[in-house]
């Protein structure tokens, strides 16, 4: 292994990483509130469910990595949109942003005052206490992009990146910074890996994420590195277009959804990338067999060599997957 690949392998340990096992790094946050007997708005709302459930769950997968991953909306409650919580349902947020002069106006939250932020920030504290060192924990921040779309809506980010670029780059600027700081505010309360979500990447073409996404990357995972963490990145849907541009952030781990090819994926990024991903959580995970689970995972597994794979579903695990699949799963990958 190079020697990135290397620090990377180093900030996954965990005490049972020399026991032969696939590091298993599932996404939980519905079907952990659900087997904690909680809502999904408990768990979005209160740091303590949220650290419980997943605690409770690591019991019984013996996954390698946590995380405080909850919901998208916790930066734009920051800057002053509110957020409406409905028990199992995803939230929605409010839309703060509509033009030029509400990005002029828009002020740099504090993510230590902000109640959202510090809940997530106090998250991350309490994993570190109940697991100690060597763990993975992942800290998690909006990526620029996506950050944008919680302010302004999806549709009009999309529309506003050709009618009004201008604009859209002023509020990614402000993005940025909140980005900067909430992840600066986990690593010191204790994460070592940062997530960065910024799913609306996939949607746009190779051009326009190199011309309003790309620097932007490039810049918040340098400062992430800068300050002692590893970055993973995660863009849901299909990212292959996507891969060369990608290439050039100095990313660490690079989450890989299922209709990406995992091959093709690790071709593009190359040696010293970690590949995180990618059964299908529905079609596979939830829904498939235990044939379906150990044949995709085979497929997986011969498709790159194993210093390079994280094994977990595209995306977030769907709250009603069987726990007997999950538990499979985590056994087929032990000494296998």
């Amino acid at each position: 292994m190079n020697a990135k690949l290397i620090k990377t392998h180093k900030m996954l340990e965990t005490p049972k990483t020399g026991d032969g096992r696939i590091y298993f790094h599932p996404i939980l946050m519905m079907h952990a509130a659900a087997l904690f007997g909680k809502t999904y708005a408990d768990f979005m709302l209160d740091y303590q469910v949220l650290v419980q459930s997943n605690l409770k769950l690591l019991e019984m997968y013996d996954h390698d990595a946590v995380s405080v991953i909850s919901d998208p909306c916790r930066e734009a409650s920051a800057f002053g949109a509110k957020v409406f919580f409905d028990g199992d349902n995803s939230p929605k947020c409010e839309k703060l942003i509509h033009s030029m002069e509400d990005v002029e106006h828009l002020q740099i939250p504090d993510v230590y005052t902000s109640e959202r932020t510090l809940d997530r920030i106090k998250g991350v504290k309490l994993f570190r206490e109940r697991l100690g060192e060597p763990f993975p924990i992942i800290g998690w921040v909006e990526g620029p992009l996506a950050e944008a779309a919680d302010l302004c809506g999806v549709s009009e980010i999309l529309m506003n990146m050709i009618m009004d670029p201008d604009m859209v780059k002023a509020l990614l600027q402000k993005t940025l910074v909140v980005a900067k700081n909430f992840a600066l505010a986990q690593i010191e309360a204790g994460s070592n890996i940062i997530g960065v979500g910024d799913a609306i990447c996939s949607q746009i073409s190779k051009d326009m994420y190199d011309e309003f996404c790309l620097p932007l990357h490039i810049e918040l995972f340098n400062f992430i590195h800068e300050h002692g963490a590893i970055v993973k990145l995660h863009i849901c849907g299909n990212i292959t277009h996507l891969l060369p541009s990608l290439k050039k952030t100095d990313l660490d781990i690079l989450d890989i959804d299922w209709m990406v090819d995992m091959a093709e994926a690790y071709k593009e990024m190359g040696e010293d990338v970690v590949l995180c991903g990618n059964l299908d959580p529905v079609g596979v995970i939830m829904s498939g067999s235990k044939d379906d689970i150990k044949n995709k995972y085979e497929e997986i597994k011969a498709s790159l060599p194993r210093e390079n794979w994280i094994m977990m579903g595209g995306c977030e695990i769907p709250r009603d997957t069987p726990v007997e699949n999950m538990k499979f799963l985590r056994t087929i990958s032990i000494n296998n």
